[in-house]
């Protein structure tokens, strides 16, 4: 998520909102802050399961580390893959910006390359799961016209759902959104196609508090053309760990940094 404006001011305006009816925005706004900005910085432990429509399954173990620089929304990410062999090595970065498009490297250890991602290659499959670059680091706010189409409950939890639809030409249509109305965290997603057919499906498995903030530990990503799904478990989170800056350096995508990634 890039905000056009600091997170201190959308605080403000959610809650002068907050005492009537919040605008889809703030919505939306809100939810982004918890799903990708939760503490100063996070280190987690992922197992990633991509598995096809005949169950066959294949598995990532990764590191994810991530940090945030200010209140204005700017961001680094760094991911490290254990597992498996053919991928090992491999490190991605994401160095996240307000207002502008994000910069996106990835290493690719059999040639020893780091490679920069294009900006349009952010709606492209992240390591040939199911979740994109831009599901991994976050999309933004204004990227979206947003609707609030109503409140309901999902899940035993009372939710918000939005309806967004992108403002310039990309891989869905339009997208809603099950919000939980306490959490602000997403609890399903679903995206549609011109025809109004269903594309892929998220949902939040696990939801846990984890150092104070709520965390959704266990998430899928459904593909509903291919029937092909990718299940992503957080099995260690720490969030406020003291990750530092000259980690997000094309240094430490070539070497990784082994107290961290350990």
């Amino acid at each position: 998520m890039r905000f056009h404006h600091s997170l201190l001011a959308l605080a403000l305006t959610w809650t002068v909102t907050a005492q009537a009816q919040p605008t889809a925005e703030d919505i939306v706004a809100r939810s982004l802050e918890a799903f990708y900005y939760a503490g100063e910085d996070q280190r987690a432990r992922v197992t990633m399961r991509l598995i096809n429509p005949q169950g066959k399954e294949r598995q990532r173990e990764m590191t994810l580390l991530r940090k945030n620089f200010g209140g204005g929304g700017e961001q680094r990410y760094y991911t490290y893959f254990h597992e498996p062999d053919d991928i090992k090595g491999t490190a991605f970065m994401v160095w996240k910006y307000p207002a502008r498009e994000d910069d996106r490297w990835i290493f690719i250890p059999a040639i020893q390359l780091v490679r920069r991602i294009a900006a349009d290659d952010k709606r492209s499959s992240f390591v040939g799961s199911d979740f994109t670059y831009e599901d991994v680091s976050g999309r933004e706010v204004a990227d979206e016209t947003h609707s609030l189409r109503g409140e309901e409950t999902l899940a035993g939890r009372p939710v918000y759902r939005i309806e967004s639809i992108p403002k310039t030409k990309v891989d869905y249509a339009r997208r809603v959104s099950w919000i939980d109305r306490q959490r602000f965290l997403p609890l399903k997603e679903e995206y549609y196609d011109v025809r109004g057919e269903r594309l892929r499906t998220f949902n939040a498995d696990e939801v846990q508090e984890v150092n104070g903030y709520w965390t959704v530990t266990r998430r899928t990503m459904r593909d509903a053309q291919s029937g092909h799904r990718t299940e992503v478990a957080y099995d260690e989170v720490e969030y406020n760990v003291g990750v530092t800056e000259d980690l997000f350096s094309e240094r430490y995508l070539r070497r990784p940094p082994q107290r961290w990634v350990r």
